[in-house]
């Protein structure tokens, strides 16, 4: 009984030092959303306006460019995924990934061949597994992404859209990361970037009641066009990169409550069987003490007989 008490008790103290990281872990990841928050409340008006801006100055002209007129029958498109580069964050990266899966595999399905690019440790380690070709990758920011990691990443995404298809381009553009709706709620989302579907953007406008501005063009709208791309790709991808920091934040803080939790549990259960087997040793030697006391009044009573 004894090996079996000690045996609990090293649980007990194992699953306590387990419990204090995983609080310790949740209190940090909880004081990083709130910066995360505000980083990307801080961000929208820019990405709004500046697709607003684009869109203006696409309706108003009938340049084609590469930021707003789709190829007839594109054949190649190039995906940006966001993932996470550290783990114990749930399912957070895994269902960014699956998103990914499903996108490409409509791309396929529609005859398009797919160039993948990649943000964070887990999506390249998933990708290299299963040695799967990757365009290019990025990793070591994504829990604090800053306005030049955009630009690095948005580079060769530029070049790619601005290159003919036969000489290695792109003639679509799509990005897979994870929507920061509500500390308890994020969603895996991909959206196109390129082209800008000057449609969905009128719509959306439309149901806000937003007017779109009226703009003269100088020099020209195709330059104007050339000044925004860098731009807009940019913005798009701050802003995903920034939800997708608030949403790791999240998944981890959630991640480890639940841990936490857990372990509180465990350490109630081991504390409950700790107690019984105590108290089974108690007994146990309560139970010798009264036999070997029986044992010498017999041979006490035998002896004066």
């Amino acid at each position: 009984m004894g090996a079996q008490l000690r045996v609990y008790k090293r649980r007990i103290q194992a699953v306590t030092a387990t419990k204090k990281i995983t609080k310790a872990m949740e209190m940090i990841a909880a004081s990083r959303i709130v910066k995360a928050q505000r980083r990307v409340a801080a961000s929208m008006p820019y990405a709004t306006e500046l697709t607003r801006a684009v869109t203006a100055v696409a309706t108003g002209s009938t340049t084609k460019h590469p930021l707003t007129t789709e190829v007839e029958a594109p054949t190649r498109a190039a995906v940006l995924l966001i993932t996470s580069d550290r783990g114990l964050a749930g399912g957070y990266s895994s269902n960014a990934i699956k998103a990914a899966e499903r996108l490409r595999e409509r791309l396929a399905a529609e005859g398009k061949e797919v160039d993948t690019y990649l943000v964070g440790r887990k999506g390249v380690a998933y990708y290299n597994f299963r040695e799967r070709k990757v365009a290019e990758s990025w990793t070591g920011f994504t829990d604090s992404p800053s306005y030049g990691d955009a630009k690095n990443i948005a580079a060769p995404l530029i070049e790619a859209i601005q290159t003919e298809t036969a000489e290695g381009g792109v003639d679509e553009l799509h990005i897979v990361f994870t929507e920061f709706v509500s500390m308890m709620t994020q969603n895996p989302v991909e959206n196109r970037m390129l082209p800008l579907s000057l449609d969905e953007v009128a719509d959306e406008s439309s149901k806000k009641g937003e007017i779109l501005p009226l703009f003269d063009f100088e020099p020209s709208a195709e330059d104007v066009l050339d000044a925004l791309l860098p731009r807009y790709v940019e913005s798009r991808i701050y802003n995903a990169l920034l939800q997708a920091a608030a949403s790791e934040h999240a998944a981890r803080r959630r991640a480890m409550k639940s841990a936490t939790d857990n372990a509180g549990d465990l350490i109630k259960s081991l504390s409950r069987l700790a107690n019984a087997a105590r108290q089974a040793e108690i007994t146990q030697e309560i139970s010798e003490i009264v036999g070997g006391a029986s044992a010498l009044a017999d041979a006490t009573a035998g002896s004066d007989k």
